[in-house]
């Protein structure tokens, strides 16, 4: 049944509403430009670009979180929820094993591939790590790269700040800490 509504002696439809906005984001999506969608959808720019703001989340760079052994997982997790972060992949020191283990070279190196191009989609990383393992990282992510450093002992778990990490994300994202 179509939800109707009734406005003043207009009848509109919120189904034909919410598939034109969907068409909207869609086209722009595939990188149309406002210009251009509104031409296809005979409306004028200035509404395509109101509707954004209406539905604008957060402005900035998209943002990757990686990280490996990280001994406060679940709080960093949540600091990128709140700030936005577009992509996590945070281990604690036994996911960190239990992701090397019982894979062949092959698949860890697969594993690791799609991980990579995952984090290649974003245009800013950020790596929480082991010196040697984080540089690595930052090297092949050939993207603008902010890396935490922890000591090189073996076995120990990482702490990160969670504030620290908020401030550097506002920072990224161009807003005062």
């Amino acid at each position: 049944m179509p939800d109707l509504k009734r406005i003043g002696d207009k009848l509109v439809s919120r189904d034909r509403i919410v598939k034109v906005v969907d068409e909207i984001l869609e086209l722009r999506q595939a990188g149309l430009s406002q210009q251009e969608v509104a031409h296809r959808l005979g409306t004028d720019r200035s509404f395509v670009s109101r509707l954004e703001g209406l539905g604008e989340v957060r402005k900035g760079a998209s943002i990757a979180l990686v990280g490996f052994p990280v001994a406060n997982k679940e709080e960093l997790l949540e600091v990128a929820r709140d700030k936005g972060v577009d992509f996590t992949f945070l281990l604690d020191d036994d996911e960190r094993w239990t992701f090397l283990e019982g894979k062949s070279g092959l698949e860890l190196f697969s594993e690791v591939v799609s991980l990579m191009e995952r984090v290649q989609a974003h245009a800013v990383v950020i790596i929480l790590g082991h010196n040697r393992p984080a540089r690595i990282m930052a090297a092949l992510a050939e993207k603008q790269a902010v890396v935490y450093h922890l000591p090189q002992v073996e076995g120990t778990d990482g702490y990160f700040d969670p504030d620290a990490l908020a401030d550097l994300v506002d920072r990224l994202r161009g807003r005062p800490s």
